[in-house]
Formats: structure tokens, sequence, C-alpha cells
């Protein structure tokens, strides 16, 4: 993996909010809501959204709203800020609009600049689009006296061109023509790529595009940037949120879009370790976490069950039934069980392999043992692992993942310590250092 280009190296969450409202005496309302979110419900990036969340009458409002309001509560906001521009890779007026708003919130003299982290750019083409960009933030930086590179440019992946354009980011950044090295998302969205793709579906939903999150995740990591997934608008499905979120980590991409503070709440707990550790059993391609109870893991369902017998064990799966003796059996749910470790577990197994590594040990076993519980019949199984410095450098990805969230979100700290303990806190922030 490349090595990251700017501080963070974790974004979980990225907020939008419309920076004027049509028709409500204060038009700036809903930026005001979200500039005073705190803890779990303030995102990682908050985007004040000066294009489609904004009627596009309202966006000089809007722009002078997002220099009121970061003005007011910017110094206190605990995630990034980074405001939605206008932009279009086919429309130079509507790139023009986007600069002249860029110049006027980027305006020392009027105090919100000290605040912003960057600027979003979205409908972006091709590397030439990207780089027309990436001239005018350096415009901003010159015209203000600010740092040239200062100000980071995220950009929103909703056509083809920009899928391919990513493909050409390593060779382009560092170039002396360009600033590019100012990139740091990498956004999918995935409305306007079906738009762009000419995309249909019998039901009108949009497609999953499992394709464009993996390239944009291996373009984020090529070239040392973040992938985040785009807007799940289905808001009251947490279940097919989590869901989204977990096919997105399996892809590398952490981070999602948020459309409102309780989805914000969701993908910042999720892809952080798990507070307690669970067992869970595959049953025809289905993964079912069992239940702790009174010192067993309990399958409880209708699809499996489990009697001793005289000479051993009956399982029953769906109708068929296999005669087993103990080691059987236990070879049998060896291959039917995984667990998925809490934090507490993985700071365990990775100081057990840092002593063992100080020790001149290259690799060790660590063993996960349980006492199954099916149909009210029980049996111990055991499991165990090979760890090396392979393993251990990935098991550094989740612990990495809270380090950041512990370093660049201080008003999390409280929940954090409820949720793990102080101990295993403390423990996760030295680990691997």
């Amino acid at each position: 993996m490349t090595e990251r280009r700017h501080d963070r190296e974790f974004v979980r969450t990225f907020f939008t909010s419309p920076t004027a409202v049509e028709g409500e005496a204060d038009s700036a309302k809903m930026l005001r809501r979200a500039a005073q979110l705190r803890g779990m419900q303030a995102p990682d990036v908050w985007v004040p959204d000066n294009e489609d969340a904004t009627a596009p009458s309202m966006r000089d409002e809007g722009a002078e709203n997002i220099v009121e309001v970061v003005v007011e509560h910017g110094a206190d906001f605990p995630g990034e800020i980074h405001p939605r521009m206008v932009w279009h890779r086919d429309s130079p007026t509507t790139r023009y609009q986007g600069f002249q708003h860029m110049l006027e919130i980027a305006d020392p003299e009027r105090g919100a600049i000290e605040h912003i982290d960057g600027f979003v750019i979205p409908e972006v083409g091709d590397i030439d689009d990207w780089k027309k960009a990436d001239e005018f933030f350096t415009i901003v930086e010159n015209e203000h006296d600010l740092e040239e590179g200062s100000l980071k440019m995220s950009v929103i992946i909703e056509s083809g061109q920009a899928e391919l354009a990513m493909g050409t980011l390593r060779e382009e950044m560092g170039k002396p023509t360009n600033n590019l090295e100012r990139l740091f998302l990498l956004v999918d969205g995935e409305v306007d790529y079906t738009k762009d793709m000419r995309a249909m579906t019998p039901t009108g939903e949009l497609p999953e595009w499992p394709e464009l999150r993996h390239n944009t995740s291996r373009g984020a990591s090529a070239a040392g940037l973040i992938a985040v997934d785009g807007p799940y608008d289905d808001i009251r499905n947490v279940e097919g949120y989590h869901e989204r979120m977990a096919e997105n980590r399996a892809k590398g991409m952490l981070g999602i879009w948020s459309l409102t503070p309780g989805q914000v709440v969701e993908a910042n707990t999720s892809p952080l370790p798990p507070k307690t550790g669970s067992w869970l059993l595959d049953i025809d391609g289905e993964q079912v976490e069992l239940e702790a109870e009174d010192g067993a893991e309990v399958y409880d369902g209708d699809h499996l069950s489990l009697e001793a017998t005289d000479g051993g064990y009956q399982l029953h799966i769906d109708g068929t039934t296999r005669t087993l003796d103990a080691d059987e059996l236990r070879e049998e749910l060896h291959g039917m069980t995984s667990y998925v470790p809490s934090m507490d577990d993985i700071v365990d197994s990775m100081e057990e392999f840092e002593a063992a590594k100080e020790a001149g040990r290259g690799a060790i076993a660590m063993e996960q043992s349980a006492t199954l519980r099916i149909g009210g019949t029980e049996i111990d199984i055991s499991k165990d692992r090979m760890w090396d410095e392979a393993t251990y450098q990935a098991a550094m990805t989740p612990i990495n993942l809270f380090q950041d969230v512990y370093e660049n979100r201080p008003d999390q700290h409280e929940e954090l310590n409820e949720r793990y303990g102080a101990d295993v806190v403390s423990r996760a922030m030295e680990v691997g250092l």
C-alpha cells in the first residue's frame, strides 16, 4: 500500500448538509445543526454541500452561509470541513461559478478558511479535468497568500471518465506541472454514475456497482488516498447499511457517505473492532451469530440439531442425519465455525506476538476455544491459528483505524472508553508502536 499523503489515515464518515434551505427564516439552519454535532454523531468529514443538496438559485447565499457558520462554529467542530462546490466536466460556466465561490469562502479576511481543510469537487471527468480543478485550487491559494497545496481536494467519481482517470493518478501525481498531491478523498457517486453509464434496472433502483467501489478503493490505495462509498439512501434500513459497509470493508473501503446523523453514528462505529468477540456458525452458506449463555455458545435455530448417543453423536442438518464420534464431530464443527475477535482479543494476540518476536520467535499458534450448545447438547471445540509477521501486520489494520480515530477525534474518547474500557483503550494505543 502506498503511504498516505495526509495526516488522516482513515475517514469513516462523509456527511453532507445543504448550505441554504429555501423558504426558511434562517436558510443556514441545516448547516448550524450539523456544525454543532459532537461525539459519534459528528462525522470525520463534514461537507457543507453547495451542489446537489442546495437549489441552484440558493447557491450564492449558500456560499455566504458557509462562511458565516464556519466562522461561528468551525473552531469547535471535531472533524474536518470540506465544502462541496459546483463543478462539471462539460460546463465551463459551472466550473467558473464553483471557482468564484471558492475564492469567496477562502478569503482570509472573512475568517472561515482557517477552519476549512479543503473542498470537494463533483462531476469530474478525465485526468485533464482533475488538473483544471487543481489549478483553480492553486490560484485560490496564491490569490489569498495561502500555502500552496494547503487546501485538500477531494473528488466524486460520477462518470466513466473519472473512473478511468483513477488509473492514471500514480503517474500524474508529483509532476511539476500540477499540485495533484493535494488529493485527499475519492468518493463514489453512484447516482450520477448510473446516469452517465445509461444503466437501467427493472425496479428503477440503483445498481450496486461493486466494480466501481473496487476500482475506487484500488485507485485510492495505489495513490495514497482514502476511498469513500456513495450515499445509501434507504435511511431506515440499518441492516442494509451495515451489510453495505461490511462489503466495502472487505474491499478496503472503510468510509461511506452519511445522509443523517443516525447514519453517521452507524458509520462511525461499524468499522471499529467489536466490544465483545462472537462465534459464527455457517449453515448452508449463511452465517449465524451464536448467543453466549452460561459459558456456552448457543445455537437455537431450526436448521441444525445435535443429539448425544451411546456411541457418539447424531448431527441433523436440514433433514440430513450423520452419525459421528466426538473427533469427527469436532472436525465437522471446526469447518462450520469461525470467530470474530473483540478489540481485547486483537490486542491480546498482538501483545503475545510482540513478546514472542522480542524473544526471537517468528511464529506462534493462537488457540480459540469454546463450548458449543446445539439443541441442548454440548461439545468443546478449539481452533488454532498460526500468527506470523504477515498475520500481525494484517491485524494492525483495525488497530491503526482505532488509533487514528482516537488521535483525531478527542470528542469520542469518552464513548470509546465506555465501549471498550479504559485499560483496553490504553493497551490498543500502545501496540504496534
